[in-house]
């Protein structure tokens, strides 16, 4: 067994500029799972990657005592989960259903060499319920006698830390260079662990992680995709999100769509977190959102609209608590109907492909794209759809 090293499944951005960035720098050897021989091939080569810091002041920090195997030589992998002092997955939804046999196996061959050792999993994935998902998927593939409620911890996150998407430009001059702002705390279950938490500077381990899951998709997601809809609406030739910002209407629009869910939020979780708190929150977050050395663009921040206002997403998600609380949404209804126009494009002028396949589902209408993609039901949710159409005709007009 290797002391004070992490196993990260997903060289991307966040696995590089956060999970990677936080260990590497704590002492960790930090290995890297990826699919992309090209990185693996420079990682290895360089055993380190740089992180520009983007803020008032820019600066790099060089990640060192790095290296990576591919994530298509599933018996590499597998030894190197065995023998891992940590994991973390930051690789998406789909990916993560290829990952989880091999973590798995993994955990099979770790358990004949150590039985008694736990190996905790960070969840760095940007979804809700992400332990109870990974908990079924791995159940399913180990022995019905491996102890998985002992021997392994399912530790799910809140990723605050914002990381644009690289210009072309960039990564022709460096692949594994990435871009991220200052922020720097990693938000996680502190009762996820079955091991010791590690001695790492940003861990933020939380005894409710619910609340603050919650609070990042409701308040932190669901503002910034309403600073990108209804800037993109307003400004329909900028590129980044500081631009449309410095126009007082969106921002004080997102700061009010913002605060209906800190209400919300607060009502759901008293015991996390006070209004006050929430308040502070969302002044940080519009404070983060300007960051001009970020770049960060409009496109990044709205793409993918069905993913964005599916039924358990930032959306859709606070409105259910909303109504669930006897409280008001009429401001979540209201940014939604901003989406409906989004027409942001990459570098290259091109949608993202669920975009063009969200286009394609708005001519069938509003009632019916609000019943498939965000899952109103036409009936109990008939006074919502009534209200969504109010704004999207208002709009149209």
């Amino acid at each position: 067994m290797k002391n004070k090293s992490i196993l990260i499944f997903g060289a991307g951005k966040i696995g590089r500029s956060f999970i990677g960035q936080l260990f590497g720098l704590s002492g960790y050897e930090v290995v890297f799972s990826d699919v992309d021989l090209d990185i693996v091939q420079a990682l290895n080569r360089r055993k380190s990657y740089p992180v520009v810091i983007k803020g008032e002041t820019e600066e790099t920090l060089i990640i060192p005592n790095v290296r990576a195997i591919s994530g298509l030589d599933k018996a590499m992998v597998v030894q190197e989960v065995s023998e891992a002092s940590i994991l973390a997955v930051s690789v998406g939804k789909n990916a993560l259903e290829k990952v989880i046999p091999l973590i798995a196996g993994g955990l099979k061959l770790r358990y004949q060499i150590s039985p008694d050792r736990p190996l905790d999993i960070i969840i760095a994935e940007n979804m809700r319920s992400a332990s109870e998902f990974i908990h079924e998927k791995l159940s399913a593939c180990l022995p019905e006698e491996y102890p998985i409620e002992k021997l392994v911890g399912l530790v799910e996150t809140s990723i605050g830390k914002m990381v644009p998407i690289m210009q072309q430009s960039d990564l022709e001059k460096d692949p594994l260079l990435v871009f991220a702002e200052p922020y720097n705390s990693l938000i996680l279950d502190k009762n996820g662990f079955k091991g010791n938490i590690p001695e790492v500077k940003g861990l933020s381990p939380k005894e409710n992680i619910k609340a603050w899951v919650d609070r990042k998709a409701f308040i932190h997601n669901m503002g910034h995709a309403t600073v990108a809809y209804f800037g993109s609406f307003k400004h329909l030739q900028a590129t980044f999100i500081y631009e449309v910002l410095e126009d007082s209407e969106v921002h004080d629009f997102a700061k009010s769509v913002m605060l209906q869910a800190a209400q919300v939020l607060n009502a759901v979780y008293p015991n996390d977190y006070s209004l006050e708190d929430l308040k502070a929150h969302v002044e940080d977050l519009l404070f983060r959102f300007q960051n001009k050395a970020l770049r960060d663009t409009i496109f990044r921040v709205g793409q993918d609209v069905p993913r964005k206002l599916g039924a358990d997403d930032r959306f859709i998600g606070i409105i259910r608590m909303a109504i669930s609380q006897g409280m008001e949404c009429d401001k979540f209804l209201e940014a939604i109907s901003y989406a409906f126009f989004f027409q942001a494009t990459d570098e290259n002028g091109s949608k993202s492909k669920p975009d063009e396949c969200f286009d394609e589902t708005l001519t069938n209408g509003i009632p019916y794209t609000l019943e498939h993609l965000c899952g109103f039901d036409p009936v109990k949710d008939k006074k919502l759809i009534e209200e969504m159409m109010a704004y999207y005709q208002k709009l149209k007009s």
